[in-house]
């Protein structure tokens, strides 16, 4: 198939991403493709392949956080001039990006804590379990960016940490965040003063106090 894509003369890359380029494909797996042109092409869409396309200045546009992680892993089939270095700056943050992220998601992370201290603290437990629940998306992100990483799909949250792990006590994250995001505060509050963001802690003010009597560790 991809040499049919790379007869096109306007096709300047072709970038294998998802379960096929990380190795986690199974029977069912469709085949993910990203196409890079300088003219049009039609999405195509079946069982077997997921084609889409984008110019060398759309793959150069890294404003799209989430589709970032799509080239994470990636596999550069065809490149007639600058598709890899577009593909590893999209798959890898800048240190102003992951400490941008870093704060907005800890930030994040810490006000759905705290609704959630709130709401254990006032006899409101399905409402402190949807918030404790809505923390997760801010934890993974903020671990990850803490790390100077991208966070991953869900899908490839395994794949993520067995190809490049994050150390202790991180190996078991995912398990831990959706069983229990609380409680990994005090680690991520360690790991987010190590890395100079205890500023966006400390203006919690005594807010932090409630998180750290209701969340302390529990490991």
């Amino acid at each position: 198939m991809f040499d049919d894509i790379a007869a096109d003369p306007l096709v300047v890359g072709i970038v294998l991403t998802g379960s096929h380029a990380r190795g986690t494909a199974t029977g069912q797996s469709d085949v993910d493709v990203c196409v890079v042109t300088t003219g049009t092409r039609p999405r195509r869409r079946t069982r077997e392949v997921d084609e889409f396309s984008c110019t060398p200045e759309q793959l150069a546009d890294t404003s799209d956080t989430y589709m970032r992680y799509t080239f994470r892993g990636a596999r550069v089939v065809l490149d007639r001039g600058g598709v890899r270095e577009l593909v590893d700056r999209q798959a890898t943050p800048t240190a102003e990006e992951a400490r941008r992220w870093s704060r907005e998601s800890l930030d994040g992370y810490v006000n759905f804590l705290y609704r959630a201290a709130k709401s254990d603290r006032d006899g409101h437990p399905t409402a402190a379990a949807l918030d404790r629940a809505e923390s997760i998306p801010w934890l993974l992100t903020t671990v990850f960016a803490l790390h100077g990483r991208l966070r991953p799909y869900n899908k490839y949250l395994r794949w993520e940490l067995r190809t490049y792990p994050l150390g202790d006590p991180w190996g078991d994250l995912p398990e831990r965040a959706l069983n229990d995001p609380a409680g990994q505060f005090s680690d991520v509050e360690r790991l987010a003063r190590e890395r100079g963001h205890g500023d966006v802690l400390d203006r919690w003010g005594d807010d932090l106090g409630l998180i750290r009597s209701a969340y302390g560790r529990r490991r």
